[in-house]
């Protein structure tokens, strides 16, 4: 059921053909159970291991070593070669193409996990009504018209319309879907949202999200594929995985490549036609088998067989150093697309802030009889750690805040008006919360203000252990006063209440929204003397605009704490006492940006990379962010760079570009929009990060150019990932980046210098076949050049250091060929004297050398027609190895040099 968040509930149960009193017959369950399918995500069929293989492949430039290593083999045969000499080449050759096979099988295998892990977020069981009575049954036994009842820490089964609410208020935790960094509290009514997105279908439960106060009941609307769980599965399957621009260049240089091989393999046979009836050859057939073998030669020595290997080992030496940098590469080629990133869309909730939400300022009355009447403080810290101290208004640290009386008063109130846990966890060596995060903020801002009395009192608590010094002080306030009775908070009241006892006088302590918890005051604390004096017009007025300041300017989430004296012996508390509060003090909260973040972003900036904040939360909160961490800096209109989801949408197609190319805020986004983001900035030629840490962002990074999930993010978003940020830190991402860029640039030297000496091989061969000499090199000679002489100096370049400018420059283009024509005709320029020095020392032994036998030029380029002449010499001195020894040497010491001439692409070789 599409709409049920626009229906009422009758309508809804109407649907559905259901009583809520009693629940689904077995009849209609079953019904029901053909109609719509079973409460599972279908199970996806995986790749079989054998056609991952084959997969690997599937690739131009390792076919042809493929067909070249079979003919070398079957010409072995023909020859009449046996044993170990007619298997050598083929062997050698398949053992390269198997070893590259492997590192491609295991990370095809590691994408397919994240499917699987999308389950662990679906509840295994479920209290349902039917047939008049409630049971408790396996979630998968779910069926739309289901009436499930949800309490505290439960796992919502499916998606399910409210239809009955038991405690004063619903709130649900869907963090995993939407981002969003509170829980959200559930109704019963309607919505006429127009393109309601998941945050504005308030009366709707979602799958797979958790209940964290209170009880109600709800009909299943949707089973299996069809719930938010299921659209994000379907999401991550319609996902076609992208090739990395490295490996598109690689491919689109195979492509070139094996037309230049196949041109001059054809050439050298043509060229040699003459000669296919030459005597040495023992007939046509013969001569044509001769130049046959010419020509694979040729195609092995064009080919760089050990470019994968290269290019997978400096990959994997890169990853090793980012694991340094507490950045954990998943898959080896995302290390390299960090390097042309145009744009990171960031994920803000414990991305670009802590995720723990902190006590930052506090507002309470001075005195009555100055001005400005009202004291500000502002409290450091931004995590749930104990650890932070207050500040007055001209930035001076209070030595003992607890000898403020409405500071004192603050932290009472908070440490008993409270349901939350704050515990360290040595596990994780960190402080964790357990209950509402606004909660816990108020515990540890308990505990930076401390206890009276004790002018040691920092210090002192300085000295407990980490387990003791996360409630130390709230447990202090818990055993001075016994709590009686209890208010919970509720959504039309919006506060809370609770009646204490000490040394037999009754308080209670109330907290709330500022304008619930204001309007019940009629007095106020003041923080001079501690006494309790009426509330003016005057002073309301003052902390009115205290709080429009704190909840406007500075997009703090605020609480009022206010107290009251009841009446001794009195044993609980109603509505109606929450009347005639004294106010003590105004506290504002926020989830606070990462200190290191603004740094990171200006290097973003510097570097020509744009940065996207992607969020659930509103748009105010989030453009408070943005203007905190520097991504709206010298912006004083922010239209046209922030955007909400729904606006975004509705922008016509030209409005909708040019938002693209400036947008710098995208909020109020559900997981569709996240993709749809990433394939808009893609249709663009955008180099796409995006980071995530919930399922919901799970489509979002299997769909960017490289994904970033987070290291306490969900399994779901790590498996869907390209690589995970183990500190979850932004700034982490800026330092990847500029080690991608090295590894880009590493890359392209290296594979510049095994190309060019493979043009002097191809030129070598070449010319000795036009010039009618015998074999200068044979094929496994070439094939040890490509994979031990060129491939050790390659991996040794892949370790250059990175360029002091490497973080100042605008990222590569995509289409940026690795090797430009300019360049290709540079490294023609040095192959071709690569190939014929190795030619001048295969000539120079027959010629010139004391151990050669001295023959006329003449005579060696006319070996063929030896056996059909009288000569002074044994023909079998054109299968004499020495020469070609002398040139395999005289390759390998050229080559050296030209592994010096590849460290810099422009600069001098000194």
């Amino acid at each position: 059921m599409e709409d049920a968040y626009a229906k009422s509930v009758a309508e809804v149960l109407e649907a559905f053909g259901v009583d809520r009193t009693k629940g689904l017959t077995d009849s209609q369950v079953e019904q029901h159970a053909r109609l719509y399918g079973k409460n599972v995500l279908p199970q996806e069929e995986s790749t079989p291991f054998w056609k991952l293989v084959l997969k690997q492949f599937d690739d131009l430039l390792v076919k042809i070593l493929i067909a070249a290593a079979v003919i070398s083999f079957l010409l072995a045969r023909m020859n009449g070669e046996t044993g170990l000499s007619a298997f050598l080449e083929p062997s050698v050759i398949f053992m390269i193409l198997a070893a590259n096979a492997a590192v491609g099988v295991i990370t095809e295998t590691n994408a397919e996990k994240a499917l699987e892990e999308l389950r662990a977020y679906q509840a295994d069981i479920a209290t349902v009504l039917r047939n008049g009575c409630f049971s408790i049954l396996p979630a998968t036994e779910l069926v739309p018209g289901d009436i499930v009842e949800v309490g505290v820490g439960c796992k919502v089964p499916a998606d399910m319309r409210m239809v009955e609410m038991f405690s004063h208020q619903l709130r649900v935790d869907q963090a995993i879907l939407t981002g969003e960094s509170c829980s959200v509290a559930k109704e019963l009514e309607s919505t006429s949202a127009m393109n309601a997105v998941y945050q504005d279908k308030t009366n709707i439960l979602f799958s797979g999200t958790v209940v964290v106060a209170g009880r109600a009941r709800a009909v299943v609307i949707g089973v299996g594929s069809n719930t938010a769980m299921g659209s994000i599965r379907d999401a991550m399957l319609r996902t076609e995985d992208e090739a990395t621009p490295l490996k598109k260049k690689l491919d689109e240089f195979g492509t070139f490549l094996a037309k230049v091989i196949a041109g001059i393999c054809i050439l050298v046979w043509v060229v040699n036609i003459g000669h296919f009836r030459d005597p040495s050859h023992g007939g046509f057939v013969r001569g044509a088998i001769h130049y046959f073998k010419v020509a694979v030669a040729l195609a092995v020595a064009a080919i760089p067989e050990g470019l994968p290997a290269v290019v997978t080992t400096c990959l994997a030496l890169g990853t090793k150093r980012m694991a340094r940098l507490n950045t954990i590469v998943r898959s080896l080629p995302s290390v390299e697309t960090l390097g042309c990133t145009t744009v990171i869309c960031s994920d803000k909730t414990g991305t670009l802030t802590t995720n723990m939400m902190s006590v930052s300022k506090v507002c309470v009355v001075r005195s009555v009889h100055q001005r400005p009447m009202t004291d500000e403080y502002s409290i450091s810290g931004t995590t749930f750690a104990p650890e932070g101290f207050i500040y007055d208004a001209g930035g001076l640290q209070l030595e003992f805040p607890p000898q403020s009386p409405c500071l004192l008063h603050l932290a009472m109130c908070s440490a008993l008006c409270n349901e939350s846990t704050l515990q360290f966890n040595p596990d994780k060596k960190c402080y964790e919360k357990i209950g509402e995060s606004t909660e816990v903020a108020l515990r540890v801002l308990v505990e930076k203000v401390g206890l009276p009395g004790f002018d040691s009192m920092p210090s002192a608590l300085n000295m407990l252990t980490k387990h003791e010094r996360a409630s130390y002080c709230n447990r202090y306030w818990e055993n001075q006063f016994r709590k009686i009775s209890i208010l919970e908070f509720s959504r039309d009241r919006k506060r809370m209440s609770v009646l204490c006892s000490r040394k037999q006088q009754e308080i209670m302590f109330s907290k709330g929204a500022p304008e619930s918890i204001m309007a019940r005051c009629t007095h106020i604390l003041c923080n001079d003397d501690g006494s309790s004096v009426p509330l003016t017009m005057d002073i309301r007025n003052e902390l009115e605009a205290r709080f429009q300041s704190f909840a406007g300017k500075d997009t703090l989430r605020c609480l009022a704490l206010a107290l009251k004296r009841m009446p001794p012996g009195q044993q609980s508390i109603s509505y109606a006492d929450e009347a005639n509060l004294t106010f003590i003090g105004l506290v504002g909260m926020l989830d606070p940006p990462r200190e290191e973040v603004r740094d990171a972003i200006h290097s973003c900036m510097s570097a020509g990379i744009r940065v996207i904040v992607v969020t659930g939360d509103n748009k105010s909160t989030a453009e408070s962010l943005c203007r905190q961490i520097g991504a709206f800096e010298h912006l004083d209109d922010f239209a046209g760079y922030s955007y909400t989801a729904s606006e975004f949408e509705g922008l016509p197609p030209l409005e909708r570009t040019n938002a693209l190319q400036r947008m710098v805020l995208f909020s109020r986004v559900e997981p569709s929009h996240k993709k749809m983001l990433v394939e808009a900035l893609q249709t663009h030629n955008e180099v796409v990060a995006m980071t995530g840490d919930g399922v919901n962002d799970a489509p979002a990074l299997k769909k960017a150019d490289i994904g970033i999930a987070m290291g306490s993010g969900t399994a779901v978003a790590k498996s869907a990932s390209d690589m995970v940020l183990a500190d979850d830190n932004f700034a982490t991402i800026v330092a990847a980046v500029a080690e991608g860029r090295a590894i880009y640039n590493n890359t392209k030297q290296f594979i510049r210098y095994m190309i060019s000496s493979n043009i002097g091989e191809v030129v070598c061969i070449f010319v000795a076949a036009v010039l009618g000499m015998p074999d200068t090199l044979i094929p496994v000679q070439l094939l040890w050049v490509n994979l031990v002489t060129d491939g050790l100096p390659a991996t040794a370049i892949g370790f250059n250091k990175p360029d002091v400018n490497i973080m100042t420059v605008k990222p590569r283009k995509v289409n940026e060929a690795v090797v430009s024509g300019w360049l290709f005709f540079r490294y023609l320029v040095i192959g071709a004297y690569v190939g014929l020095a190795t030619i001048a020392g295969f000539v120079w032994w027959f010629v010139y050398s004391e151990n050669g036998p001295g023959l006329p030029y003449s005579e060696l380029v006319n070996f063929d027609s030896c056996s059909a002449r009288q000569t002074s010499y044994p023909c079998s001195i054109f299968e004499d190895r020495h020469p070609s020894t002398v040139s395999m040497t005289v390759l390998v010491v050229v080559e050296m040099f030209n592994a010096l001439n590849n460290l810099s692409e422009n600069q001098s070789l000194l």
